[in-house]
């Protein structure tokens, strides 16, 4: 493929490219990234960029890793995808194996799919069906939290916070769910019981209605990066089995190691009825995401009125995929990955602290290898992007937040490149003046 000259690239691509998030004509800074090693992206200007978000949390162990790469090759010699209808292969069972092998015990059956939106898409579906299959046709809503984030297809984007989240516009087009407030007491916060006195009121009430409670444990990640209290999430465990419904979390961002846990639930000691993961499963290689479930749940699927589970996506159990990600999570427990995200931690609390005194920052947190500055106000991504570049990191800021969730194999002046080029940018925002 012959390459483009940059001026050629970057006019074809407002012309044609519809980036995520964006109107077209872009007019939104973009900047064509040629190669990416490691830690860094490299621009088809010459500029290198240390990547602070792991491509939106993906990259866990950098970009071009040599096993991962290793991997990929050598799934590409025998087959890079076959369909997985009547048709199975090493690559799937091994990694279904795996997953099984990692996440919590009562997890034992697992669905592919091809992206984080179509795995709560499958985790939502299982609920209604299996009240279906149980004779109780009417719990087919949902109960969530506010500041919740799950994906962009019409089924997540009901579950998503429905004022503050990204798709109000959609708002009369979606099934109508239960919200309860969103947590308030903070991770390491005194508890209180009224933090989820929301959400068992919601509960109470309209148990007969709902197959299962859905969001993300610990981190909301999209809606805001908050950080929330473990006990939250074992008083709502034990509420949904109280009332019979069932428990779905939503571990796409928080999974593998993120949040210094293997999976967020375990910071509570819990594990959900379905659970789904995908982001960094393959390491950013590519897509891939899996929706984990009971046997329980499983095996009255057979017994229902269609008799199997109504879902089959075209690239499902993608061979290339899954022979990556099992060289993804094996890397990830060839190290001591947990010590690695703890010395990320504690680097990113001593050198965003600083932040906190400067007149645009609203609040500095940090969870395991998330580092997040809260803004009084929205940022200008036309201004405030460019201003990262020229720090020589990559961040992708929304809203009012700048955050960094860095690569696990970042080094530590890599690392504090990244933090003090957060606060330095943090200190040349102004606020708006009162109108």
């Amino acid at each position: 493929m012959n390459s483009l000259p940059l001026s050629e690239l970057m006019a074809a691509d407002r012309q044609h490219v519809w980036h995520p998030y964006t109107a077209m004509p872009n007019d939104l800074p973009m900047f064509a990234v040629k190669s990416a090693q490691g830690v860094y992206l490299e621009l088809e200007d010459g500029r290198r960029l240390i990547d602070g978000v792991s491509s939106w949390w993906t990259c866990i162990h950098g970009y071009n890793h040599p096993r991962l790469n290793q991997a990929a090759q050598e799934q590409m010699g025998k087959m890079a995808h076959v369909m997985f209808g009547g048709l199975t292969h090493q690559p799937a069972v091994q990694l279904a194996q795996k997953l099984v092998e990692m996440t919590p015990a009562p997890l034992q059956n697992v669905f592919f799919s091809d992206s984080g939106s179509v795995s709560v898409e499958v985790a939502m579906k299982l609920a209604v069906q299996y009240w279906h299959n149980r004779s109780k046709p009417g719990k087919h809503k949902f109960l969530t939290i506010r500041k919740g984030y799950h994906g962009d297809t019409f089924a997540t984007m009901s579950v998503c916070d429905p004022v503050g989240g990204m798709h109000h516009l959609f708002g009369d087009r979606l099934a109508p769910q239960f919200f309860a407030d969103a947590p308030q007491i903070p991770f390491h916060g005194t508890w209180d019981d009224s933090d989820i006195a929301s959400f068992e009121q919601l509960l109470i009430a309209h148990h007969d209605e709902i197959a299962a409670a859905i969001f993300e444990p610990i981190v909301q990640n999209a809606g805001g990066m908050r950080f929330y209290h473990p006990e939250y999430l074992r008083r709502a465990k034990q509420l949904c089995e109280d009332h019979g419904v069932l428990l779905i979390l939503d571990e796409i961002a928080t999974g593998f190691g993120r949040s210094g846990e293997l999976f967020a639930c375990s910071h509570a000691g819990i594990s959900p009825d379905i659970m789904c993961v995908g982001k960094a499963l393959t390491g950013g290689f590519m897509s891939l995401a899996a929706t984990l479930t009971t046997t329980h749940i499983s095996e009255t699927f057979a017994q229902g009125e269609a008799g199997v589970f109504m879902h089959g996506p075209t690239f499902m159990g993608n061979p290339l995929a899954c022979a990556v990600s099992l060289a993804n999570l094996a890397l990830l427990e060839s190290y001591d990955w947990q010590g690695t995200v703890r010395k990320i931690e504690m680097q990113l609390r001593n050198e965003l602290e600083p932040c906190r005194s400067l007149a645009a920052v609203k609040d500095v947190r940090v969870l395991g290898a998330i580092g997040v500055v809260e803004l009084h106000e929205a940022v200008d991504m036309a201004i405030v992007q460019p201003m990262f570049v020229e720090q020589g990191i990559w961040l992708r800021p929304f809203g009012k937040l700048i955050y960094t969730m860095p690569p696990y194999i970042i080094q530590t002046k890599e690392l504090r490149r990244l933090t003090q080029g957060i606060c330095q940018v943090a200190s040349q925002i102004t606020l708006k003046s009162p109108d």
